[in-house]
């Protein structure tokens, strides 16, 4: 299966966003890419107040846009993440901002006729202090409660090979690790991390934690990032899209510090390959493992 990632330079206006993206997703689709991974708010990025003004149902304009997009090049888009604005039921968007309510930052797949696939909601927040500039990113935005795995069945004919299972996630989340083990022990053998990584952590960790999620799952991953300076209210990002596989070697990069597309292919017998060779999988321990008792911490 050949994969793209997608970095782009977002701004507050989300039509402007969408239409930049357009080309991008093109370059990949003709470059044949059947699955698409744009970044984290690639489709409007800004202070908290412009993710409030922005939000938008999931059935809202950037899914509606990622399905036109799916359509229209048969192919499958993670439509990276956008400001949702949940239903007034969701216990979950009870939250510190005036109103009560918190947006959650949410990440959906297209299938190749449009149709919604997966959707997961970020659920690490990004709450931290980095070089004096603080972002509190639980003050606008709810955890997701479920972590989400989708098979990446191809639009063609079947075949009697397994299609790959897509895995999800956001950005911050590559720092837990289990989040991405349970994932791969779900069934998971591709992840998707669109993110809007800063230009502060990047260069020392965002190849090194992609990588290292790729090695210890022996999954593929695809790191789709936003790039350069960003609105006010968010930081500067790093950039560096990539695709590793699942022995951590990184198959195709963007080192340009500009908006792109990386493509590459992910060779399933590889991938066989090295989980038969260094079964790291089936020598897990589940027994011997206890998780120590936050609270009491």
């Amino acid at each position: 299966m050949r994969v793209a990632a997608i970095q782009t330079t977002a701004g507050p206006e989300r039509e402007r966003n969408l239409d930049a993206a357009v080309p991008l997703v093109e370059e990949a689709a003709r470059a044949g890419a059947e699955l698409v991974v744009l970044p984290e708010y690639f489709s409007v990025a800004g202070s908290p107040d412009v993710l409030r003004r922005c939000a938008e149902p999931l059935n809202g304009p950037t899914c509606t846009w990622a399905s036109h997009q799916a359509r229209r090049w048969n192919i499958r888009v993670v439509a990276g993440t956008f400001p949702e604005r949940p239903e007034e039921s969701s216990e979950a968007s009870i939250g510190h901002d005036p109103s009560g309510r918190r947006l959650f930052n949410t990440n959906c797949l297209i299938g190749p006729t449009g149709k919604l696939e997966a959707v997961y909601r970020k659920i690490h927040l990004f709450d931290v202090e980095l070089d004096g500039f603080t972002i509190c990113e639980s003050a606008t935005i709810a955890p997701g409660q479920e972590l989400c795995i989708a098979p990446l069945t191809p639009p063609s004919e079947p075949t009697d090979c397994a299609p790959p299972i897509l895995g999800l996630s956001i950005c911050y989340d590559v720092r837990f690790p289990e989040l991405y083990r349970i994932l791969t022990l779900l069934g998971a053998t591709v992840v998707a991390v669109p993110s809007a990584f800063t230009a502060a952590t990047g260069p020392a960790h965002w190849e090194l934690l992609l990588r290292a999620r790729a090695v210890e799952n022996q999954v593929f991953v695809i790191g789709a990032g936003q790039v350069g300076d960003l609105p006010p209210g968010m930081p500067s990002c790093h950039g560096h899209s990539m695709i590793v596989d699942p022995w951590g070697t990184i198959v195709a990069e963007r080192l340009d510090p500009t908006p792109g597309v990386v493509v590459a292919d992910l060779d399933a017998d590889q991938q066989r390959r090295i989980r038969s060779d260094l079964p790291v999988l089936a020598h897990r321990r589940p027994a011997a493992y206890r998780w120590p008792d936050d609270g009491a911490r």
